[in-house]
């Protein structure tokens, strides 16, 4: 009997546990979206394919966009470094339409980096 009680409250322990499970991350790979294809052009040679940066052979640091502390916080200031670029990356003002460049600010914020918790 205490078997059966013991097996019952791990079972209920386990499908809770499972149930209350973190969202699965966002994966740019695996995307079909058009700001995933946007990013996946133009930004994962230097961020990486899932936006966590890396080191350079020559020790800089390509910053990691989604996780820890960001330099550029706000829509206008990950706008505007988009578009101007600067610190070793380029301006895209020329190669993506204002649009696609308002597509990314969105992306980063929402999708990759997602709400404040």
């Amino acid at each position: 009997m205490i078997r059966a009680k013991l097996f019952v409250v791990f079972a209920a322990l386990a499908i809770a546990a499972c149930t209350a499970a973190r969202p699965a991350r966002y994966s740019i790979t695996d995307s079909k979206t058009y700001e995933a294809a946007l990013f996946r052009q133009n930004c994962m040679i230097c961020h990486g394919p899932e936006g966590e940066g890396k080191t350079l052979e020559d020790g800089r640091v390509i910053p990691n966009i989604r996780d820890g502390e960001h330099k550029y916080k706000t829509e206008k200031d990950i706008y505007d470094h988009i578009t101007n670029g600067g610190n070793g990356m380029v301006p895209f003002r020329n190669i993506l339409t204002e649009r696609e460049r308002n597509l990314l600010v969105q992306f980063v914020l929402n999708d990759l980096r997602g709400p404040a918790s």
